[in-house]
């Protein structure tokens, strides 16, 4: 394959990788690591650093959209990005001299945890809207536009949740995944936030989480720009499309898709990984 022509499938590759980050708060990385490991043998440090980078794009390309119609809650964002950000850090030092077969497991054993968790349904109106103390004084309840009509949500379990966004900082240091696999689930389970407000929130989240690791990455030398050029392009392109469309997909439908995918790839790359093809 000549550099012209791998450059085209990244690029088409990145692009449904940013739809589907864009629709889920994944920000893409959780499918364009695998990618360009599995189907392009890109080394998985350089493939991570490409990840991090892409999902910069896709939280500065989604966010916008999303804070202008109302399901993203900023403050909450904020509060969890203090959480994030030190462990992303964490997980980039580590990064720098963990094996590339550890790594692609531990990225398998995340994408299976978070697929199954997207399996689990629990119904919209079974918001819970009962005040929560610390979410309260902390002022993170909020509204979300729902059918015409905006829906009132409180906060629950805030230190639980608060401790797995520290968890999710690591990963998306480690794995280069913008840690939205998990702050979704710790937003959306956890800490009962509505679904969609969960997504973009993650998706506002993701780009500070990423650039707090891949300054790492640069130093240690994992940042390609000519691989990053059409990642970078696909992904905030993909990012913008779904954005779009948000509003008018159902939650239902993103969580299976999300599943699907997610519990396909991570078989892959566990596979990979022990074979030692990676």
């Amino acid at each position: 394959m000549n550099n012209i022509i791998f450059t085209v499938f990244v690029y088409i590759g990145s692009l449904l990788a940013g739809f589907l980050g864009s629709l889920t708060g994944l920000g893409g990385g959780i499918i364009i690591v695998p990618m360009l490991t599995l189907l392009f043998g890109v080394d998985i440090h350089y493939a991570v650093g490409a990840s991090l980078i892409a999902v910069i794009a896709t939280s500065s390309g989604a966010a916008s959209t999303y804070v202008k119609e109302g399901y993203t809650n900023i403050r909450i964002g904020m509060f969890l990005e203090i959480a994030t950000t030190i462990g992303a850090i964490i997980g980039a030092y580590f990064a720098g001299f963990a094996p590339a077969n550890i790594i692609a497991v531990v990225f398998g054993i995340v994408l299976i945890y978070s697929a199954i968790q997207s399996f689990i349904s629990r119904k919209e109106d079974s918001l819970i809207i009962s005040e929560n103390k610390i979410a309260s004084k902390l002022k993170l309840n909020g509204y979300y536009p729902q059918k015409n009509e905006w829906k009132k949500y409180s906060m629950q379990r805030v230190p639980l949740g608060f401790s797995i966004c520290v968890l999710a900082g690591f990963l998306s240091g480690l794995l280069g995944i913008g840690g939205g696999a998990v702050k979704v689930i710790a937003m959306d389970r956890i800490m009962k936030i509505p679904f969609k407000v969960s997504t973009t929130t993650s998706n506002f989240m993701i780009g500070v989480t990423a650039a707090a690791s891949a300054g790492i990455y640069l130093k240690n030398g994992f940042i390609n720009p000519p691989l990053i050029m059409p990642v970078l392009l696909g992904v905030l392109t993909g990012a913008f499309i779904g954005a779009s469309i948000l509003g008018r997909t159902s939650s239902k439908w993103l969580k299976i898709l999300f599943g699907i995918l997610v519990l396909s790839l991570a078989f892959e790359m566990i596979k990979n990984a022990i074979s030692g093809n990676l």
